[in-house]
């Protein structure tokens, strides 16, 4: 936005908070750049308060674009601009709809996803459609490396999306009723991994919430948190079945078998599996999650 022709009258973004050991106060990454352009910075704890709103009325701008917010804005602040609040969402809408579109396309195993500039409204990513990019779902990508991409396309949208309307020239499309999925937030408790289900799902599961929250399992009673994992499909081995082998450690599971890439044990740091069981020295019969 700051190197578009429009002029960024202010930012919003989350409060300050206070992170890490020591629980100093930490600005936002969004923050932190716009005090690098010298940009006012609003920071409300709830788009409700009638001095945020006031603040708003005060700027007295076109038109709101919003990335990842993470919270609903209210009727009383979508009135409040020109052309309304542009969202920019990281599916193809009406597909996804909610917090974790990436993470939800690639668990459920799409090949094709995108993102999406649309006008804010009071439902959950229902508003009509200004335009879109779409992304090629790579058969090894994580979350994180799909995300990375879209974000980079999905500027470019965004601005170009802010370009139609100051000019006139673009006009929002209603989303289709056919169609519609939803993509809650993916909580740590969704992120284990069932080792019934066939090992191609296992691997949908565990780049979908790579990097966060994090695919994670059980051995001997304590957590393990899973890198990537590669999918076997022709290796037979009982569900959560831990066999170390010369190329590699595999778990089976409901169909085929996965080999481990890096794994983390409980308060530990990641390494690469084959050093894991060189500790760990699975028996035989041995299985991860019970």
């Amino acid at each position: 936005m700051l190197a578009s022709d429009h002029e960024v009258a202010a930012v919003l973004t989350r409060p300050d908070a206070r992170a890490g050991r020591g629980r100093t106060v930490s600005r936002s990454p969004v923050a932190e750049r716009a005090d690098a352009a010298g940009l006012p910075v609003l920071q409300p704890r709830s788009l409700r308060e009638p001095e945020f709103l006031d603040q708003l009325a005060a700027l007295d701008v076109d038109c709101a674009p919003v990335v990842a917010y993470g919270a609903l804005v209210p009727p009383a602040a979508l009135e409040v601009p020109r052309f309304g609040w542009v969202n920019l969402h990281f599916s193809l809408l009406p597909a996804w709809r909610g917090a974790a579109p990436v993470q939800h396309a690639i668990m459920a195993g799409d090949e094709v996803t995108g993102a999406s500039t649309f006008r804010l409204e009071a439902g959950l990513d229902t508003g009509p459609v200004f335009g879109m990019v779409t992304e090629v779902i790579g058969p090894r990508d994580t979350a994180g490396d799909l995300l990375g991409r879209l974000a980079v396309s999905g500027a470019g949208l965004l601005v170009a999306t802010l370009d139609g309307i100051a000019a006139g020239t673009l006009v929002a499309q209603p989303q289709p009723p056919d169609g519609i999925s939803l993509a809650p937030k993916v909580e740590p408790v969704d992120a284990r991994v069932d080792w019934s289900v066939p090992s191609h799902v296992v691997d949908r599961k565990v780049r979908g919430v790579t990097p966060a929250p994090g695919a994670w399992t059980t051995w001997r009673g304590d957590r393990l948190r899973l890198g990537p994992v590669q999918p076997l499909p022709d290796v037979d081995l009982e569900p959560g079945q831990v066999e170390v082998r010369p190329d590699g450690v595999l778990i089976g599971a409901g169909r085929g078998a996965v080999r481990l890439g890096e794994v983390q044990p409980a308060g530990k740091r990641m390494l690469p599996a084959a050093d894991w069981a060189r500790g760990a020295r699975p028996g035989p019969g041995e299985r991860m999650g019970t």
